[in-house]
């Protein structure tokens, strides 16, 4: 049997090179997917939150948001008199895309399980939850 670590990069490889195609053909690039689904989840967020929920670095959220903005995907506001915080929301046209990227992942989660019984699918969603959650309490310990 393969190492867990081996078989968790593997999963992660396969179903991301599933999405990655799906989504190119919307013509989202690799990043805006992990983002359209955060505020397609959160509506209007800033910046940090986007890069804290999606694990990616701020400096790159902030260069994804750029050519989503550019493609009239997102839009950012300042909200309030708070200047240095610029809030993400969807446009119609990102909404739009990001409601056909739901579609994407939903499809790839039922291809990614579909050997599995209802009960087996559930189970391996527990325990990865589990196994998550033990990474990031091993991470803020670092």
């Amino acid at each position: 049997m393969e190492t867990l670590h081996y078989l968790l990069m593997k999963a992660h490889t396969e179903t991301n090179r599933r999405i990655l195609a799906e989504a190119a053909e919307l013509g989202l690039s690799p990043g805006q997917p992990k983002i359209l689904e955060c505020l397609m989840q959160c509506g209007e967020i800033n910046q940090k939150a986007i890069a804290s929920r999606c694990e990616i670095e701020q400096a790159t959220v902030g260069s994804i948001l750029l050519r989503m903005e550019r493609d009239g995907l997102i839009c950012r506001t300042h909200r309030g008199d708070n200047r240095r915080s610029l809030f993400v929301s969807l446009t119609p046209r990102g909404r739009e895309l990001g409601t056909r990227l739901i579609g994407i992942f939903e499809r790839a989660d039922r291809e990614i399980v579909r050997n599995l019984s209802a009960p087996e699918a559930e189970q391996l969603c527990t325990l990865l939850e589990k196994v998550c959650g033990i990474a990031e309490e091993e991470t803020k310990t670092i």
